[in-house]
């Protein structure tokens, strides 16, 4: 099938790059301290570090950084503080950094947006690796080098630290795991791509290729890195993972709830222009279905964890759960009907919906019974529950997939192969893959 992905220049994606605002301190007309005039011919690599309500860690952080660079860093690198609009001292502590330390400029936007921020920032940048890192280095700055050296080698073009790997040694709370791999897994279902962490806060990239990729992005805030990710790899750019040595920040800004919200958006987007790989053309449909029902089943298990959690303390364990039971289901079914099954074919909607209220009982009954056999053998903290949840939904899945396939599709297929279509049905005429 033929790419639908639309190729317009550079000139007609590129996003207009936020207007930049003057921070507490005067600075000059482009917005910036220390801007990247004065950043000498011999710098080499240029870290950003996006930053927003960092005040209570934003000196310790550069300094650290900053100390790394002289003292154990081969190459000549440049730090750029990028203030996300924040309310705080936030910008009146970079200036004052500016000011002390050789070798840190900063930026201040009016707007907020992670990726706005790394936008901002390579795209001003003299260095020939532009990189970037979470302010409360969470990453350990020993895969600094591991991360540039292939780009300034001229090996690769994008670098990504890997949370996933092998090698990779990671130390964050069972929620933030499950999430984090939950969103890669449902990535690789959806969009076929072969990086393994899309959301490491801890990328480089040569700076030759940033007027190439960055046009192409639509997205400002948290899902800019996959997005960067998922274009490198349409270009043919050669990525290369570190695996990372990671502690998770228990102060950590992000929203999860609007991240996934955000993360769910961007990928439907881009499995919409089919952005990921192409695959063979014997691919085997039903391997394509069940992708796609994984990648809905994931998406809704993990929207249905943090709305459990979210209304546990106010409703009570199983009333909770009937709540965002009942919610999912609707979403999941819709989601069924107009991702996993519509591509190839269609069955009747009716039939389909019918499936998703038996499903939820289903459901209800398997998570309610799993719920009520953890707090009877004494589990009852939030991770016992949520492992509760996550057993009565895998079982749940399992027999929504078959009735799906085996009653709300099965008419359609048999009717179409023996040339009838029953009234009422709105078919496309496929014959797809035996159930």
């Amino acid at each position: 099938m033929a790419d639908t992905l639309q190729r317009r220049t550079p000139e007609d994606l590129r996003p207009t790059v936020p207007q930049v605002a003057p921070g507490p301190d005067p600075v000059p007309s482009e917005g910036a301290i220390g801007a990247h005039d004065d950043v000498p011919a011999a710098a080499l690599v240029e870290i950003a570090i996006p930053v927003y309500n960092e005040e209570e860690i934003l000196e310790s952080s550069v300094r650290k950084l900053r100390s790394y660079l002289d003292h154990s860093f081969p190459f000549a690198a440049e730090i750029v503080i990028v203030d996300n609009a924040s309310v705080d001292r936030t910008w009146e502590i970079a200036s004052a950094l500016v000011k002390e330390l050789p070798g840190v400029s900063a930026i201040h936007l009016d707007q907020k947006g992670k990726g706005r921020a790394v936008r901002a920032a390579w795209t001003a940048s003299r260095a020939e690796v532009v990189a970037y890192m979470d302010a409360d280095l969470s990453t350990d700055l020993d895969g600094l080098l591991p991360l540039v050296a292939p780009l300034l080698s001229g090996h690769s073009h994008v670098a990504i630290g890997s949370r996933i790997a092998p090698g990779a040694r990671v130390l964050r709370g069972a929620k933030r795991e499950f999430i984090s791999r939950g969103y890669n897994l449902m990535l690789r279902a959806t969009l076929r791509n072969r990086f393994s962490d899309a959301q490491c806060g801890f990328k480089a990239m040569r700076r030759d290729q940033v007027d190439l990729l960055l046009p192409l992005i639509e997205d400002e805030h948290w899902f800019f890195d996959t997005e960067l990710l998922m274009h490198a790899e349409r270009e043919g750019l050669r990525i290369h993972e570190v695996p990372v040595d990671w502690v998770d920040d228990p102060d950590s800004r992000v929203n999860i709830g609007g991240a996934m919200r955000d993360d769910l958006k961007g990928v439907w987007r881009l499995s919409r222009l089919r952005l990921g790989r192409k695959p063979a053309a014997a691919s085997n449909e039903r391997t394509h279905q069940m992708a796609r029902y994984a990648s809905v089943g994931l998406a809704s298990t993990l929207a249905y964890l943090v709305l459990f959690l979210f209304l546990r303390g106010t409703f009570g364990m199983l009333v909770a759960n009937v709540i965002a039971a009942a919610t999912i289901s609707v979403l999941n079914t819709i989601a069924h009907v107009l991702f996993t099954f519509s591509p190839e074919h269609r069955g009747r909607k009716r039939d389909a919906f019918a499936v998703g209220a038996t499903s939820f009982a289903i459901g209800i009954g398997l998570t309610s019974l799993t719920l009520v056999a953890a707090s009877t053998l004494g589990w009852t903290s939030s991770a016992a529950e949520v492992m509760a949840i996550v057993v009565g939904s895998i079982a749940a899945s399992a027999i929504r997939f078959i009735l799906l396939r085996g009653w709300a599709y099965r008419t359609h297929v048999r009717s179409v192969r023996t040339g009838v279509v029953p009234a009422g049905d709105d078919a496309t005429g496929t014959v797809p893959a035996a159930a």
